[in-house]
């Protein structure tokens, strides 16, 4: 397995986790449960770790695709600087999902509030998490490029016999 093949292995998760945490975070909410919600903390840590491999897959990964001929570099740094970002607002909700966890286990009275703006942050890093995706999918799938309309092929067979 290549370098690429371990990006494309390992980049998914740190989209799957925030999912997964938001919505097992607003159950915690509405059930009131903190060993609910911690769970959706430990997921967010799972997510910044999984940013941490993607992000050190993904240098060799550019480095593969970079000798394939059609691939276009404007769609690489366009997916790198995405990443970046995506990357930088995953590890906050991994550190912010820690003083989650600190004021869940000591019942501080903030712990609440402390949930919401997790849940509100985790939102935001989705946001940044469908744009990754997207320009990165962009590097080899041509169908899915803004703007870029792929051509209907018929296969219909023209009939030159039409019946009278």
């Amino acid at each position: 397995m290549n370098e690429a093949h371990w990006h494309l292995v390992v980049n998914h998760l740190p989209i799957i986790f925030p999912i997964v945490g938001v919505i097992v975070l607003i159950t915690g909410l509405i059930s009131k449960s903190e060993a609910i919600k911690r769970t959706a903390y430990m997921i967010f840590l799972l997510a910044g770790v999984a940013s941490i491999v993607a992000m050190a897959t993904g240098e060799g990964a550019e480095e593969v695709v970079e000798k394939i001929s059609t691939t276009n570099e404007k769609y690489i740094e366009t997916h790198e600087e995405s990443a970046e970002t995506f990357a930088i607002l995953s590890y906050i909700l991994g550190g912010f999902s820690l003083l989650c966890l600190w004021a869940s286990f000591k019942k501080k009275f903030f712990s609440t509030i402390l949930s919401i703006i997790s849940l509100v942050f985790a939102l935001i890093v989705l946001f940044y998490g469908k744009q990754t995706g997207t320009t990165g999918g962009e590097i080899r799938h041509t169908e899915i490029r803004s703007g870029n309309i792929v051509p209907l092929h018929s296969n219909k067979k023209i009939d030159d016999d039409d019946d009278d």
